[in-house]
């Protein structure tokens, strides 16, 4: 067991679809073209931001879909050479690129569609220049990416990008193992949902509803 659970609370109730946290984190993590760690889904009618119902009786709610850390992950139980790997001290689901043979075993195994991302070719980006944090490590070809919870961002102590661009203050981020943690509070006095809690996973993702 780590000694850290660290992870999100992300209030449904107070998402509004902005996307700021997916910008944030595209541009925090260099991310190549057409890569995205995090997406705002809509919940409600067929497209996005289309609520379901007919006008004035609709409803709809925005849920945003990344890497959910789990506490039982199955990407790293089918990792053939550990390149998928959880870190023994905080829980985050980390992954390294120079191990990593390009098997997307990982992306069969993980039951949360669209939260990896395999580069095909050479990463390509529309600017000439890197743009985020120059830790990040470099992006490379027939490697699987996903959300990092931006460890880089971790060892210094901060919050994730995507926590710190929320205009809405949807997201909070913290240590479930700790009772006193912001995020463990808010579980205790509000009801919340995981994603697809019957695959046994356990994320460190909840959604406050």
């Amino acid at each position: 067991m780590a000694n850290q659970r660290l992870g999100m609370t992300i209030d449904t109730k107070r998402c509004i679809a902005c996307n700021s946290c997916a910008v944030a984190c595209k541009i925090e993590n260099n991310l190549p073209n057409n890569n995205w760690w995090n997406r705002v889904m809509t919940v409600g009618g067929e497209h996005l931001d289309a609520p379901e119902g007919t006008y004035p009786n609709v409803k709809m709610h925005n849920i945003t879909v990344a890497c959910q850390h789990c506490d039982n992950p199955a990407c790293v139980k089918v990792c053939p050479v550990g390149a998928t790997y959880k870190d023994e001290e905080t829980g985050v689901v980390r992954q390294d690129y120079d191990k990593c043979i390009g098997c997307r075993m990982c992306m069969a195994a993980c039951p949360y569609t669209g939260v990896r991302s395999f580069n095909w070719e050479e990463p390509a980006y529309h600017l000439d220049f890197s743009v985020g944090d120059p830790d990040v490590p470099t992006h490379q070809k027939h490697v699987v990416e996903k959300c990092t919870l931006c460890w880089h961002r971790l060892a210094k102590g901060l919050a994730p990008a995507c926590v710190e661009a929320c205009s809405a203050r949807a997201r909070h981020f913290g240590d479930f193992n700790d009772p006193d943690s912001e995020v463990s509070q808010l579980l205790s006095v509000r009801s919340y949902e995981q994603l697809l809690p019957s695959e046994g996973t356990d994320p460190s993702m909840y959604y406050l509803v």
